[in-house]
């Protein structure tokens, strides 16, 4: 695939499908009624339904939940109807274009995948090592493995056959996650600061792979964030690409690490698990395996090759971007899971004229300023009166 050279990921943190897509008007999205209002609901355990909602503010608070426990009640065998019991009315919020220009006019633009799940139905932590080594070792939360896998992370792999890459990072860089490479430096010759990120993009220098990270206390979306900022951080990233003289040979693939609590419609299918590690369940957690995906989360392709007008159906998740750069450049599978994902690749043509070398003119993001005054002020009444009805 020569006409790709250079690979971009950006993984922001923790909305689901339809939370951020839902209404973009392309994909499995909410189902409409005739008010023209997403139709879906959860019954919060005491008589009532609470509906999806357009959220009061583009605040957040930290009314959902997303570890083992509540996304197995949220998933409820498959009806997808635990989410408000499982954390709080919260979860039926949703955002729109309005609240996420940027976002959502590029869903509109270029390719999006509407059957993307985040790895596990887990927290952040499982999810992103999904993404560099294709398993979370066991762990279903935010703990550290005393231990790598035995196939080590991909950026292993980009070092032993010569492909260089970098993990631009704002506040965290992402391999700390990992925390015998944090501790040995084994890679720390692959960590650069975001803002080396801008600079090697206006000037044509992208590595063959980047991660590029957001400020994960402010920008990454995560609540109770403002969203707007993290808008704003995706526009700056892809209008940086765009820009670049390495625009001709580059795909940058964006996602969320896992759907945060936040309502989804489509119940996550089983997947093959990565390998023989069982879940490391707490008290009280119900049973289970990774031999099913967690909930949806937003993600698409932009690149000069990205398929126009196009929605792809095929089941991802995180380690269909180690099966994308496994692809490219020959590299041999981490677990099983990567070894049976599919890559991304069906996004793009790499055959006929590319339909976005001159890229095209995306919504400005959005300014957080006007409104952030909801991080002090709270986000609003949630859920709204009109939501909730009698069951």
């Amino acid at each position: 695939m020569p006409k790709i050279e250079h690979i971009v990921v950006v993984m922001m943190e923790n909305h689901s499908f339809d939370n951020i897509l839902g209404l973009v008007g392309r994909g499995d999205g909410f189902t409409l009624g005739r008010n023209r209002q997403p139709t879906a609901s959860n019954p919060d355990g005491q008589g009532n339904l609470v509906h999806a909602f357009h959220m009061p503010t583009e605040c957040q608070t930290k009314g959902v939940g997303n570890n083992w426990r509540v996304t197995h009640e949220a998933y409820d065998n498959g009806t997808c109807q635990g989410f408000v019991t499982g954390t709080s009315a919260e979860s039926m919020g949703y955002f729109t274009s309005a609240d996420l220009p940027f976002t959502c006019g590029m869903a509109r633009t270029f390719p999006i995948a509407d059957r993307y799940f985040c790895s596990a139905m887990a927290q952040t932590y499982p999810n992103r090592r999904y993404m560099m080594a294709g398993t979370s070792l066991g762990l279903t939360d935010d703990t550290f493995p005393p231990e790598l896998p035995p196939n080590g992370v991909i950026f292993e792999q980009f070092d032993k056959h010569g492909i260089t890459w970098k993990d631009y990072y704002s506040t965290l860089p992402s391999i700390g996650i990992f925390l015998p490479l944090l501790e040995s430096q084994t890679l720390s010759h692959g960590l650069a600061h975001v803002d080396e990120f801008y600079v090697d993009a206006a000037a044509g220098r992208l590595p063959s792979f980047s991660l590029v990270e957001p400020d994960y206390s402010v920008q990454s979306e995560e609540d109770p964030q403002d969203v707007q900022f993290g808008d704003q951080f995706l526009g700056k990233v892809v209008n940086a690409v765009m820009s670049s003289p390495n625009w001709r040979s580059t795909m940058l693939i964006w996602t969320y690490d896992e759907h945060g609590g936040y309502y989804d419609h489509v119940p996550p299918p089983p997947a093959v698990p990565p390998d023989d590690v069982p879940p490391a369940l707490k008290p009280g957690d119900p049973p289970g395996g990774f031999d099913r995906y967690g909930f949806r989360v937003p993600s698409g392709v932009v690149s000069p090759y990205a398929k126009k007008n196009f929605v792809s159906h095929t089941i991802y998740d995180h380690t269909s971007i180690l099966k994308t750069v496994e692809e490219k450049w020959n590299l041999p599978a981490l677990t099983r899971r990567d070894a049976n994902a599919n890559s991304l690749f069906d996004m793009l043509d790499l055959e006929k004229k590319p339909a976005f070398m001159k890229p095209p003119k995306l919504p400005a993001a959005a300014d957080p300023t006007p409104k952030a005054g909801c991080l002090s002020s709270g986000a609003g009444i949630i859920p709204p009166p009109s939501a909730v009805t009698k069951a």
